[in-house]
């Protein structure tokens, strides 16, 4: 009889584990409520699909993230994924800030065994919840050999996404999770995963960052423009202790008139400045002046998912032409 896949669900909180008070109550519940094993419970169906154990790393709505905790869950399915008998791991996580999660552990985790985070848009006490649906997918796909080798995953709503290019588009539908023009990796048909494409950006095992002794990340900050902006933010940024700064740019990267000459003294004073955009698809590229100002570009990486690569990347190099290298392999 062949062995069943072995999964850890590790509990992070969030609508997923979220309780109303009432099951018409679709918003204004508290996030965070419920424990991993209950979630489970709740699904039994799993047990059918994989040999399934939980674990309770934290239990807050992801609003509340912070770098330490990203450090230790990193560290914690790292420890995990290298026990011979475990196949794959599913993170419980809330919605908000799933995708920087996703590509922080897409960018740390030293394995190629799959990592799936899954969340809810509905909370678990919900008439329609769609967390149940989405755990037992999930738990499937971190099961599964086709997700071997894929980086971290998000499972929701029959869709497949990839870490690097998933982002949150509705503030409470269901379809949230799109990768806009790149698309999904796949979709889920009867609760079997399907696969049609796969990121070719460098990712998990084949990564050059090491956090297993990092104690705290760079601070990084996100500065966005806007009609008649100024300079004033991104000189509070530095004078807080910032290490390094993503523009939320105009269009393809554009600066305004009023903040380019601050942020060209910041990053040649050395503090690497990134440009990325506020606009949803589309690659900023280098522009002819990049070099001379020392300005990175973000390629298709958004403002968010900018920040986490520079704050990786500072921990090995301040040299803007290094850290544009990592922006065109990640």
């Amino acid at each position: 009889m062949m062995r069943k896949s072995k999964v850890v669900i590790l509990g992070t909180g969030g609508t997923i584990a979220g309780k109303a008070g009432s099951n018409t109550e679709m918003t204004g519940y508290q996030a965070g409520e419920i424990g991993i094993q209950t979630l489970i419970n709740a699904v039994p169906e799993m047990l059918e699909v994989a040999d399934v154990t939980g674990e309770q790393f934290c239990n807050i709505g992801s609003f509340d993230m912070i770098d330490d905790i990203w450090l230790r869950l990193s560290r914690r399915v790292s420890e995990l994924l290298q026990q011979p008998e475990v196949d794959g791991i599913v993170i419980t996580h809330g919605t908000d800030t799933l995708e920087e999660t996703a590509y922080f552990l897409n960018l740390t985790v030293k394995s190629e065994k799959p990592v799936v985070l899954v969340g809810a848009m509905r909370p678990a006490t919900a008439m329609s919840a769609d967390g149940p649906v989405n755990l037992l997918n999930a738990v499937a796909l971190a099961g599964s050999q086709e997700a071997v080798g894929k980086g971290v995953l998000i499972a929701m709503n029959d869709q497949i996404n990839g870490a690097r290019d998933a982002t949150k588009t509705n503030t409470t539908h269901v379809e949230t999770f799109k990768s806009w023009e790149l698309g999904y990796l796949g979709y889920f048909q009867n609760g079997k995963p399907i696969f049609y494409k796969a990121s070719l950006r460098r990712h998990t095992a084949a990564a050059e960052f090491d956090i297993s002794k990092v104690t705290a990340l760079p601070r990084v900050d996100i500065v966005y423009l806007h009609v008649n902006c100024d300079d004033i933010l991104v000189r509070a940024a530095v004078s807080a202790g910032a290490l390094g700064i993503v523009i939320a740019a105009f269009g393809h990267g554009n600066l305004h008139i009023n903040i380019k000459s601050a942020l060209i003294k910041i990053a040649r004073s050395g503090i690497p400045v990134v440009r990325s955009t506020r606009v949803g698809n589309g690659i900023v590229s280098r522009s002819a002046n990049d070099t001379d100002n020392k300005f990175i570009a973000a390629d298709s990486l958004n403002p968010q998912k900018a920040r986490i690569l520079l704050q990786l990347a500072l921990l090995r190099t301040k040299s803007p032409e290094e850290i544009q290298r990592m922006f065109d392999e990640y």
